[in-house]
């Protein structure tokens, strides 16, 4: 097992999207200095998985909750859940979020709505409920899991991109509202990472997915872990995200929405066929699906009906 730091052994973090990805990894950037941990994933079988392993590999307490964020009123229960513990969430990580690759007028209404519902709703919604125990406190850590795309109109992922922007604004605004405070908030800007994302967004036919390098979701969560340890209130993870944030800014709205979608098209190379990194290729299999995101509130895709 991995030595405490003692200094946080009483301390809890509250992890969003914990079970693959970047969010796996934050949890075990959390456990290896001495936090507590509670879990929030949709699939109970991979979180019980999941809890295991960190258990095993760590001296911290983890509990698991699972709870489908894409539902109206989860971010409420897994408040409650918190409190009915006698929980005092020390660090908030929102990090559950999904996409849907295609052109806006092609893509399904519901599964646009769910999007919004995931990535901006049950965000805000869990960040209101605990920020406000860490006010009357004077003391807590946020961390909002962004993305390089919020940074970029993004043709073919644009309520994606779209939601990822607002993520970036709204984490600005409240740094300053908490500028005064013993609380931070922190937004990490990821660049394409080696995550289920792709597959979950049917996006893995694209130039990015089967041509580019994907970063590594182990040192993204360890920037983002950092920069919020550190109190900073943004962190662009990787230098292919940093230049393309910059050329962004550099371009102008057409210009760079015109070089992400030569990014965002179908490639017809033989690239990458699937992704590399362990627990997200789990996440995979746990949800019963070879691509797409199959397991939306319930709702299995094919039963939605088509826009």
């Amino acid at each position: 097992m991995e030595n405490q730091n003692l200094e946080n052994r009483n301390r809890y973090a509250l992890i969003t999207g914990a079970t693959s990805g970047i969010g796996y990894e934050l949890a075990k950037c959390f456990a290896a200095d001495g936090y507590h941990l509670i879990l929030v994933a949709r699939n109970e079988a991979r979180l019980q998985e999941v809890t295991n392993e960190l258990k095993n590999a760590y001296s911290v307490e983890i509990t698991p909750h699972a709870k489908d964020l894409f539902v109206p009123g989860a971010a409420q229960e897994i408040y409650d859940f918190a409190k009915s513990m006698g929980i005092t969430v020390d660090v908030l990580v929102n990090d559950a979020g999904q996409g849907e690759w295609g052109p806006f007028i092609t893509t399904d209404l519901q599964r646009d709505i769910d999007i919004v519902q995931l990535n901006i709703i049950a965000l805000i919604s869990l960040t209101k409920l605990f920020l406000h125990d860490m006010v009357n406190r004077n003391e807590g850590k946020i961390l909002q899991v962004g993305s390089e795309a919020g940074a970029t109109p993004m043709p073919l992922l644009s309520v994606y991109a779209a939601t990822k922007a607002f993520v970036l604004s709204f984490s600005a605004a409240l740094a300053n509202e908490m500028k005064d405070k013993n609380i931070t908030i922190t937004v990490l800007l990821p660049g394409a990472t080696d995550t289920d994302f792709f597959h979950k967004a049917h996006q893995q036919n694209t130039v990015t997915y089967k041509e580019k390098k994907l970063d590594d979701p182990a040192n993204v969560a360890r920037d983002g872990y950092q920069a919020l340890m550190r109190g900073e209130s943004k962190i662009i993870s990787g230098s292919t995200a940093k230049l393309h944030v910059f050329m962004s800014d550099l371009l102008g709205d057409t210009l760079a929405a015109e070089n992400a979608r030569k990014l965002n098209e179908p490639s017809d190379k033989a690239g990458r066929e699937e992704i590399t990194h362990g627990p997200s290729k789990k996440e995979r299999e746990a949800i019963h699906a070879t691509e797409g995101d199959y397991e939306k509130g319930g709702q299995r895709e094919e039963e939605i009906k088509p826009f």
